[in-house]
């Protein structure tokens, strides 16, 4: 935090820029890739609107918060569901419409100052909330590592034990890794994971060997592969999962200001900050990309490197954008057995899980009081049991939508509640996952 190798506005020769901007997006890379790949959306697409969002962001933020937007995987079971509603496009439509909430958000922050948000949200409504993330997303990581990729009730040793090489790999790298590998202990597991099913014969090499090295992806552009119809149904199902990523957002702003030495809550303000994440999940969304948030794994690279320059993070969203036109890249990601995906993604979701259970530990949430045990246990039963309301055939809230829209109204009306205080969020800001 003190003594920066280079400050926020301090340029980079460009060997040295190089070198930094690769160094975050290995940083990002893996979890933001893994997204796409679980809602079956194009990697590839998950790259370029993460570069284009990001740039988005340091502009609307005056170019003063480095942060890096990566795929956010609070909207993973969202998308799912949209596009069993109304394909691909309903997914773009529900991201877009999440994206404009946090516009509405910061219009309103700018207005009346930002306390009435974090009172709105607090530990005991946000913890558990990103613990139902974590935990419903459970069955499908061991789904993944378990079972072939032709019948995902068969079960395979062979496609297990790639998972478990995975995780193992991507254990040891977080635990006792040093240097650059212990910033990227995903996308290192990823690897480890990858030459095991290589050795095994999981993998197949065909597609990456006749791949162009420079392609254009299949962009999901509005009015051109879909039309635009907005649903009761998609608008329950996406737009109250912006009541959490608004604060993961809040959470990572107060860490990175702390990390930069700079109080980016009142400058350039909380509301430009989110804003300019919901303006990069919007681009997203009309390219046919996941919706997007900041990262805590690269405000890990920020406070291990000292390295605090917006030029370094605009160089890793130049570099995501080039990347995500390189077929030979999509054609790599693609090749990744789903069983090493899986692997990786029973240790990601069970962090998700442990950061929302460290948020209440970190704020000394006391169980003994009974407002505290009714809120956090409605929320996790509703959420991970994937309880709904359906009123009509056209109206239902479900799942992670219901558990946090309840939390909030159970905090609101129950008695008892609490001022909550400004750094609530620090404790699961180490973590996005995102």
């Amino acid at each position: 935090m003190n003594n920066p190798i280079l400050d926020v506005h301090e340029k980079p020769r460009f060997g040295q820029m190089l070198t930094l901007s690769l160094q975050h997006l290995f940083a990002m890379f893996g979890a933001t890739i893994l997204v796409p790949y679980l809602v079956d959306l194009s990697p590839a697409i998950a790259l370029i609107s993460s570069g284009l969002g990001t740039l988005a962001f340091l502009a609307i933020t005056k170019w003063q918060v480095p942060a890096y937007l990566g795929s956010s995987f609070a909207f993973i079971t969202p998308i799912i569901g949209a596009k069993v509603m109304g394909g691909p496009g309903g997914a773009m439509i529900g991201s877009f419409m999440a994206g404009l909430v946090y516009g509405i958000v910061a219009l309103i922050i700018k207005k009346a100052g930002h306390r009435w948000i974090m009172n709105l949200l607090p530990p005991i409504v946000v913890g558990p909330v990103i613990m139902v993330i974590g935990l419903s997303l459970a069955g499908t990581a061991v789904g993944m590592a378990m079972n072939t990729l032709q019948d995902i009730n068969n079960y395979s040793m062979l496609h297990f034990s790639a998972a478990l090489v995975t995780l193992i790999s991507t254990i040891i790298f977080s635990i006792y890794a040093r240097g650059v590998l212990s910033i990227i202990p995903i996308l290192a597991g990823i690897i480890i994971g990858y030459v095991y099913s290589l050795a095994v014969g999981l993998v197949d090499f065909s597609k990456v060997v006749e791949a162009n090295l420079f392609v254009m992806p299949d962009f999901i552009i509005p009015f051109v592969d879909y039309k635009i119809k907005i649903t009761l149904d998609l608008v329950l199902l996406m737009v109250p999962v912006a009541v959490v990523t608004i604060s993961e957002h809040i959470g990572h702003q107060l860490v990175l200001s702390k990390v930069v030495g700079r109080d980016y809550i009142k400058q350039p303000g909380l509301h430009r900050s989110i804003l300019g994440d919901g303006t990069a999940t919007m681009i997203s969304a009309l390219i046919g990309g996941p919706p997007k948030t900041t990262y805590g794994e690269n405000i890990g690279v920020l406070a291990i490197t000292k390295v605090y320059s917006v030029y370094v993070i605009a160089g890793a969203a130049v570099a995501a954008i080039i990347f995500g036109f390189s077929g030979t890249i999509t054609a790599l990601i693609g090749s990744i057995p789903p069983a090493v995906m899986g692997g990786v993604s029973i240790l990601l979701f069970g962090i998700i899980a442990s950061s929302g259970l460290r948020m209440l530990v970190d704020n000394n949430i006391d169980f003994g009081n009974n407002r505290n045990l009714i809120i956090s246990s409605v929320i996790l039963v509703v959420g991970i049991g994937g309880a709904f309301i359906k009123i009509t055939s056209g109206f239902e809230i479900q799942g992670m939508a219901l558990a946090a829209i309840l939390g909030v109204l159970l905090n609101l009306i129950l008695p008892g509640r609490e001022p909550v205080k400004e750094d609530m969020f620090e404790a699961s800001s180490d973590k996005q996952s995102a």
